[in-house]
């Protein structure tokens, strides 16, 4: 009688390949080995450790139970080793070091090449690099593998991206080489920038962009020539900054039926000089602070100012961000009374059992004589509920959980609001009753953070909905708002005031940055 076994078999043509492919690894590390003792050169103790511990590695995966098999007889590229976990990186790794660089791509023919055009490879390969240094690589298209070696996608006729995440607060950021991003136009004469940095901050919708055009072109400033009188000392030709003013405005978002917005909020000249120093005071430098297009000194020695300009950018917070841009004329006065506009209104609520009532019904009610100012009342879009530890701290459930915009508002006698049983004596007291059109959760709720508030607190809509603790519903100087803001990007911020109950509270006293929460 015929009896069959299963039984573990570890000599497949991939694991073959596997084994093939270490043991060539090992015998090119002899190789240099042996190059490297050789009597005519100089001795280099720590590179032959280097390669020895590259050897003592090799040797112990060679012992593994599933490398234990017979030589590779031929080459077969199966599927397993194109696409299987563990067996497609050794795939990858074997063409990257056998095979090495295949010459594919424009950036790597070998024939002469215009100098201007290199220098435009380079600084947008120093971009990355500069990036990459900092933020982490989600993906790329510029180096591609496959099974004829590495393909490199780098030139004038294709176009390329590398997409990064930021690991502070996971903000994803996009730099394009030869394109604009989804949804860019130019209405007029085509526009193509060398290199667009996009930047997708987390408390905004909007994609903050930015042009860097790389140009080998440097203006001496000879003694005696107009560029010399204007400017002093070297730059970028004006011919280029006009080209990023160019570009700035000439670029436009739009997508379906949407108004067509300009969306570049800065373009700037990357051009070849050393001195990084000197040109911290020339016009086309100081310019990016005032309209946010210049120029940087961009070579292998001289990258500072352009990585110190990158961090910022990044860092920005989406007003400062907004604010870096040119804006039209009347734009300040126009935020001005936005933000000045207190449309929210919170108030405390007295008892728990108030809390249900009010969500049941749809409304929240309070004496008018908290409101001491009653023309308030006619730019009050939301209401919201405060909830003291006093009482709610037992439920957990303290601070800002709820608010709705408010439907309509009524001035009425106490005994009239029946919702809610008014107390002895207060029957005939006035009070607001507001109407909400539907009470919505604060997700995230804003904290107390040692605050309270006693009756009433306005604040905007803005700041509402920025918010993580009470006592930051109190900024309202432009100093303070800046201040916030740029603190707000590092991390945890704390405010204080000079009273512990924020409406009955006069000045900010300080807003800092909160040590040891910065990174949560």
């Amino acid at each position: 009688m015929l009896e069959s076994k299963r039984y573990l078999d570890f000599d497949t043509g991939e694991n073959r390949f596997v084994r093939w492919v270490l043991m060539r690894v090992v015998g090119k590390l002899q190789i240099l080995r042996t190059r490297l003792k050789a009597a005519e050169r100089t001795s280099d103790p720590q590179l032959l450790k280097s390669l020895d511990l590259m050897d003592a590695q090799l040797q112990r995966l060679l012992r593994y139970d599933f490398l234990a098999v017979g030589d590779m007889t031929n080459m077969s590229v199966t599927l397993v080793l194109q696409m299987a976990p563990g067996y497609r990186e050794v795939y990858r790794c074997y063409l990257m070091l056998m095979k090495g660089l295949s010459i594919q791509g424009d950036l790597l023919r070998m024939s002469l090449k215009d100098l201007a055009q290199l220098y435009e490879y380079w600084c947008f390969l120093k971009i990355h690099d500069l990036l990459s240094r900092k933020y982490e690589l989600i993906k790329q298209d510029i180096i591609k593998v496959n099974r004829s070696g590495i393909f490199v996608k780098l030139d004038k006729t294709q176009k390329s991206k590398i997409v990064y995440r930021n690991p502070r607060d996971g903000e994803v950021f996009t730099l394009y080489y030869n394109s604009l991003p989804s949804g860019e136009r130019t209405p007029t004469v085509g526009q193509k920038p060398d290199n667009v940095l996009t930047l997708k901050k987390n408390d905004s919708a909007v994609e903050y962009r930015y042009i860097f055009d790389a140009k080998y072109r440097l203006n001496p400033a000879y003694d005696g020539t107009p560029y010399q009188k204007t400017y002093t000392i070297p730059g970028p030709e004006e011919s280029d900054i006009n080209t990023m003013h160019r570009y700035r405005d000439a670029i436009v978002y739009g997508e379906g039926k949407q108004e067509l917005e300009r969306s570049m909020f800065g373009a700037y000249v990357l051009f070849p000089y050393p001195n990084e120093k000197q040109f911290r005071e020339h016009k086309f430098y100081k310019s990016i602070e005032l309209v946010n297009v210049g120029a940087f000194p961009f070579l292998p020695n001289s990258t500072s100012l352009m990585e110190k300009f990158l961090d910022e950018i990044i860092m920005d917070s989406p007003e400062k961000a907004y604010e870096r841009s040119t804006r039209p004329r009347g734009t300040k006065t126009y935020y001005q009374n936005k933000l000045t506009g207190k449309n929210v209104m919170v108030g405390a609520l007295r008892q728990a059992s108030q809390l249900e009532v009010a969500l049941k019904h749809g409304f929240y009610h309070t004496p008018l004589k908290n409101i001491s100012n009653h023309q308030l009342l006619t730019q009050i879009e939301y209401v919201a509920m405060y909830q003291s530890i006093n009482n709610f701290g037992r439920s957990g459930e303290n601070g800002i959980h709820w608010y709705g915009k408010v439907k309509e508002w009524k001035v009425l006698r106490r005994k009239e609001i029946i919702e809610r049983p008014a107390r002895p004596g207060s029957g005939e007291e006035l009070y607001v009753k507001f109407t909400v059109e539907k009470w919505l959760r604060k997700e995230p709720p804003i904290v107390p953070g040692g605050n309270g508030i006693r009756t009433l607190l306005f604040t905007t809509k803005y700041i509402f909905d920025r918010a993580r603790e009470i006592a930051e519903l109190r900024l309202e100087t432009e100093e303070d708002m800046i201040k916030w803001r740029e603190q707000r990007r590092r991390g945890a911020v704390t405010v204080k005031l000079n009273h512990d109950q924020v409406d009955l509270a006069s000045a900010v006293v300080d807003v800092r940055f909160r040590e040891g929460e910065g990174d949560t």
